[in-house]
Protein backbone atom coordinates (compact mmCIF):
# COMPACT_ATOMS: atom_id res chain seq x y z
CA UNK A 1 0.00 0.00 0.00
CA UNK A 2 1.21 3.77 -0.93
CA UNK A 3 1.84 6.05 1.93
CA UNK A 4 -0.95 5.77 3.26
CA UNK A 5 -3.56 5.41 0.51
CA UNK A 6 -6.46 3.15 0.33
CA UNK A 7 -7.27 3.44 -3.02
CA UNK A 8 -3.78 4.23 -5.11
CA UNK A 9 -5.12 7.24 -5.35
CA UNK A 10 -5.02 10.38 -2.78
CA UNK A 11 -6.69 8.83 -0.25
CA UNK A 12 -5.15 8.39 3.09
CA UNK A 13 -5.31 5.05 5.15
CA UNK A 14 -8.24 5.11 7.00
CA UNK A 15 -10.27 3.99 10.29
CA UNK A 16 -13.72 4.19 11.48
CA UNK A 17 -14.68 7.22 12.80
CA UNK A 18 -15.54 7.15 16.39
CA UNK A 19 -19.00 8.61 16.04
CA UNK A 20 -20.14 5.88 13.72
CA UNK A 21 -21.86 3.13 14.78
CA UNK A 22 -21.93 -0.33 13.41
CA UNK A 23 -24.35 -3.28 13.85
CA UNK A 24 -24.66 -6.33 12.72
CA UNK A 25 -28.00 -7.56 11.91
CA UNK A 26 -27.94 -11.05 11.03
CA UNK A 27 -24.31 -11.61 9.80
CA UNK A 28 -25.32 -10.67 5.87
CA UNK A 29 -26.78 -7.56 6.83
CA UNK A 30 -25.55 -4.56 9.04
CA UNK A 31 -25.86 -1.11 9.39
CA UNK A 32 -23.98 1.97 9.94
CA UNK A 33 -25.52 5.16 12.18
CA UNK A 34 -23.33 8.51 11.75
CA UNK A 35 -24.36 9.87 15.26
CA UNK A 36 -23.27 13.36 13.64
CA UNK A 37 -25.91 13.32 10.82
CA UNK A 38 -28.06 11.22 12.22
CA UNK A 39 -28.00 8.97 8.75
CA UNK A 40 -28.08 5.21 8.44
CA UNK A 41 -26.33 3.49 5.57
CA UNK A 42 -27.01 -0.24 4.97
CA UNK A 43 -24.12 -2.74 4.43
CA UNK A 44 -24.19 -5.92 2.43
CA UNK A 45 -21.90 -9.33 3.67
CA UNK A 46 -19.15 -8.30 1.77
CA UNK A 47 -19.13 -4.23 2.98
CA UNK A 48 -19.22 -5.38 6.38
CA UNK A 49 -16.62 -7.87 5.88
CA UNK A 50 -14.55 -4.85 4.93
CA UNK A 51 -16.10 -2.12 7.36
CA UNK A 52 -14.91 -5.08 10.69
CA UNK A 53 -11.27 -4.97 8.59
CA UNK A 54 -11.17 -1.18 9.06
CA UNK A 55 -12.04 -1.50 12.44
CA UNK A 56 -9.14 -3.93 12.99
CA UNK A 57 -7.02 -1.29 11.17
CA UNK A 58 -6.23 -3.86 8.55
CA UNK A 59 -4.50 -2.37 5.17
CA UNK A 60 -6.47 -2.61 1.77
CA UNK A 61 -4.67 -5.09 0.45
CA UNK A 62 -5.18 -7.23 3.68
CA UNK A 63 -8.96 -6.91 3.61
CA UNK A 64 -8.72 -7.88 -0.09
CA UNK A 65 -6.93 -10.88 0.95
CA UNK A 66 -9.60 -11.89 2.90
CA UNK A 67 -12.18 -11.09 -0.16
CA UNK A 68 -10.41 -13.11 -1.76
CA UNK A 69 -10.08 -15.91 0.40
CA UNK A 70 -13.83 -16.00 1.44
CA UNK A 71 -15.75 -14.99 -2.02
CA UNK A 72 -14.78 -16.41 -5.50
CA UNK A 73 -13.57 -13.57 -6.82
CA UNK A 74 -10.22 -12.42 -8.99
CA UNK A 75 -7.61 -10.36 -6.85
CA UNK A 76 -8.82 -7.60 -9.22
CA UNK A 77 -12.39 -7.68 -8.45
CA UNK A 78 -11.86 -7.85 -4.99
CA UNK A 79 -9.31 -4.83 -5.09
CA UNK A 80 -11.80 -2.66 -7.33
CA UNK A 81 -14.99 -3.71 -4.54
CA UNK A 82 -13.08 -3.19 -1.50
CA UNK A 83 -11.51 0.14 -2.98
CA UNK A 84 -14.99 1.50 -3.82
CA UNK A 85 -16.26 1.37 -0.64
CA UNK A 86 -13.29 2.80 1.12
CA UNK A 87 -13.72 5.85 -1.15
CA UNK A 88 -17.51 5.79 -0.64
CA UNK A 89 -17.02 5.34 3.39
CA UNK A 90 -14.51 8.16 3.07
CA UNK A 91 -16.47 10.72 0.68
CA UNK A 92 -19.53 10.36 2.99
CA UNK A 93 -17.42 10.72 6.29
CA UNK A 94 -17.59 7.76 7.84
CA UNK A 95 -13.98 6.75 8.13
CA UNK A 96 -11.11 9.12 8.74
CA UNK A 97 -7.48 8.77 8.14
CA UNK A 98 -5.40 7.09 10.22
Amino acid sequence: MSSGDPTGNSLPSVIPREDVIFTDLDGLEGVLVDLKTKKFYRLNETAILIWRGLEKHLTVDMIVREVVELYEVTLDHARASVEALVQNLYTRKLVRPR
